[in-house]
């Protein structure tokens, strides 16, 4: 409840005050005409953390586009909020590299089984079978992939949100996924590569994916 108030504090906050509407919109590289929907982009952006709770990873998900997480460099609360819109602009630019290779929502789903800790993931008409860990309180995921990609694992942060769930990994693994899942698919990596640019000038980039449930 205290995070609630606190988002709905902060959306009064700048819907009353046209200055810091009008400070926050300079800072994104928006004008005032632009202000409201910077600040619709920011409020969901922070209603996120009221979603991540643990997430208990079981049955089917479709994955819902690419999920990444950023820091500014520069640090400070205003480039911390800005990190909110900027990073759902990073999104849109890779979900359209991705796009060029056929990888688009839906175009993977994944069957989780906690039984067993199993999944398989469907990428295409390929299947992928695999191994999961989940840790820490629900917050963590390891994936570990079959024979079909040569034993990869990756270990990201898993997170819930609206939809189902999000799970990010270090940029390196990520982009050393896509590429197998690429060449799998027979397709070429100059947009996995582009992908990776995208990270210029920002810290602790993660790159995954969100699931639809």
């Amino acid at each position: 409840m205290k995070k609630i108030a606190s988002i709905l504090a902060l959306a009064l906050a700048f819907s009353v005050a046209s200055p810091a509407q009008s400070l926050l919109g300079g800072l994104l590289g928006g004008g005032s005409s632009d202000s409201g929907s910077t600040l619709g982009n920011i409020i969901s952006g922070l209603a996120g953390v009221v979603y991540s709770a643990p997430v208990s990873l079981n049955g089917d998900y479709t994955y819902n586009g690419i999920a990444i997480s950023a820091t500014s460099s520069e640090g400070g609360i205003i480039s911390n909020l800005a990190g909110s819109a900027v990073t759902s602009g990073l999104e849109s630019k890779a979900d359209g590299y991705l796009a060029k290779v056929g990888i688009v929502p839906g175009a993977m789903k994944f069957h989780f089984n906690a039984e067993d800790n199993s999944f398989t993931m469907q990428v295409m008409g390929i299947s992928i079978p695999g191994t999961f860990k989940v840790g820490d309180g629900e917050k963590t995921v390891t994936l570990t992939f079959g024979k079909t990609l040569q034993y990869f694992c990756m270990t990201g942060v898993l997170e819930s949100d609206l939809n189902g769930a999000k799970m990010l990994f270090p940029a390196n693994k990520a982009m050393a996924f896509l590429k197998k899942i690429v060449g799998k698919l027979g397709e070429r990596s100059s947009e996995i590569a582009t992908i990776a640019s995208l990270a210029d000038g920002y810290d602790n980039y993660k790159i995954g994916f969100k699931l639809a449930k």
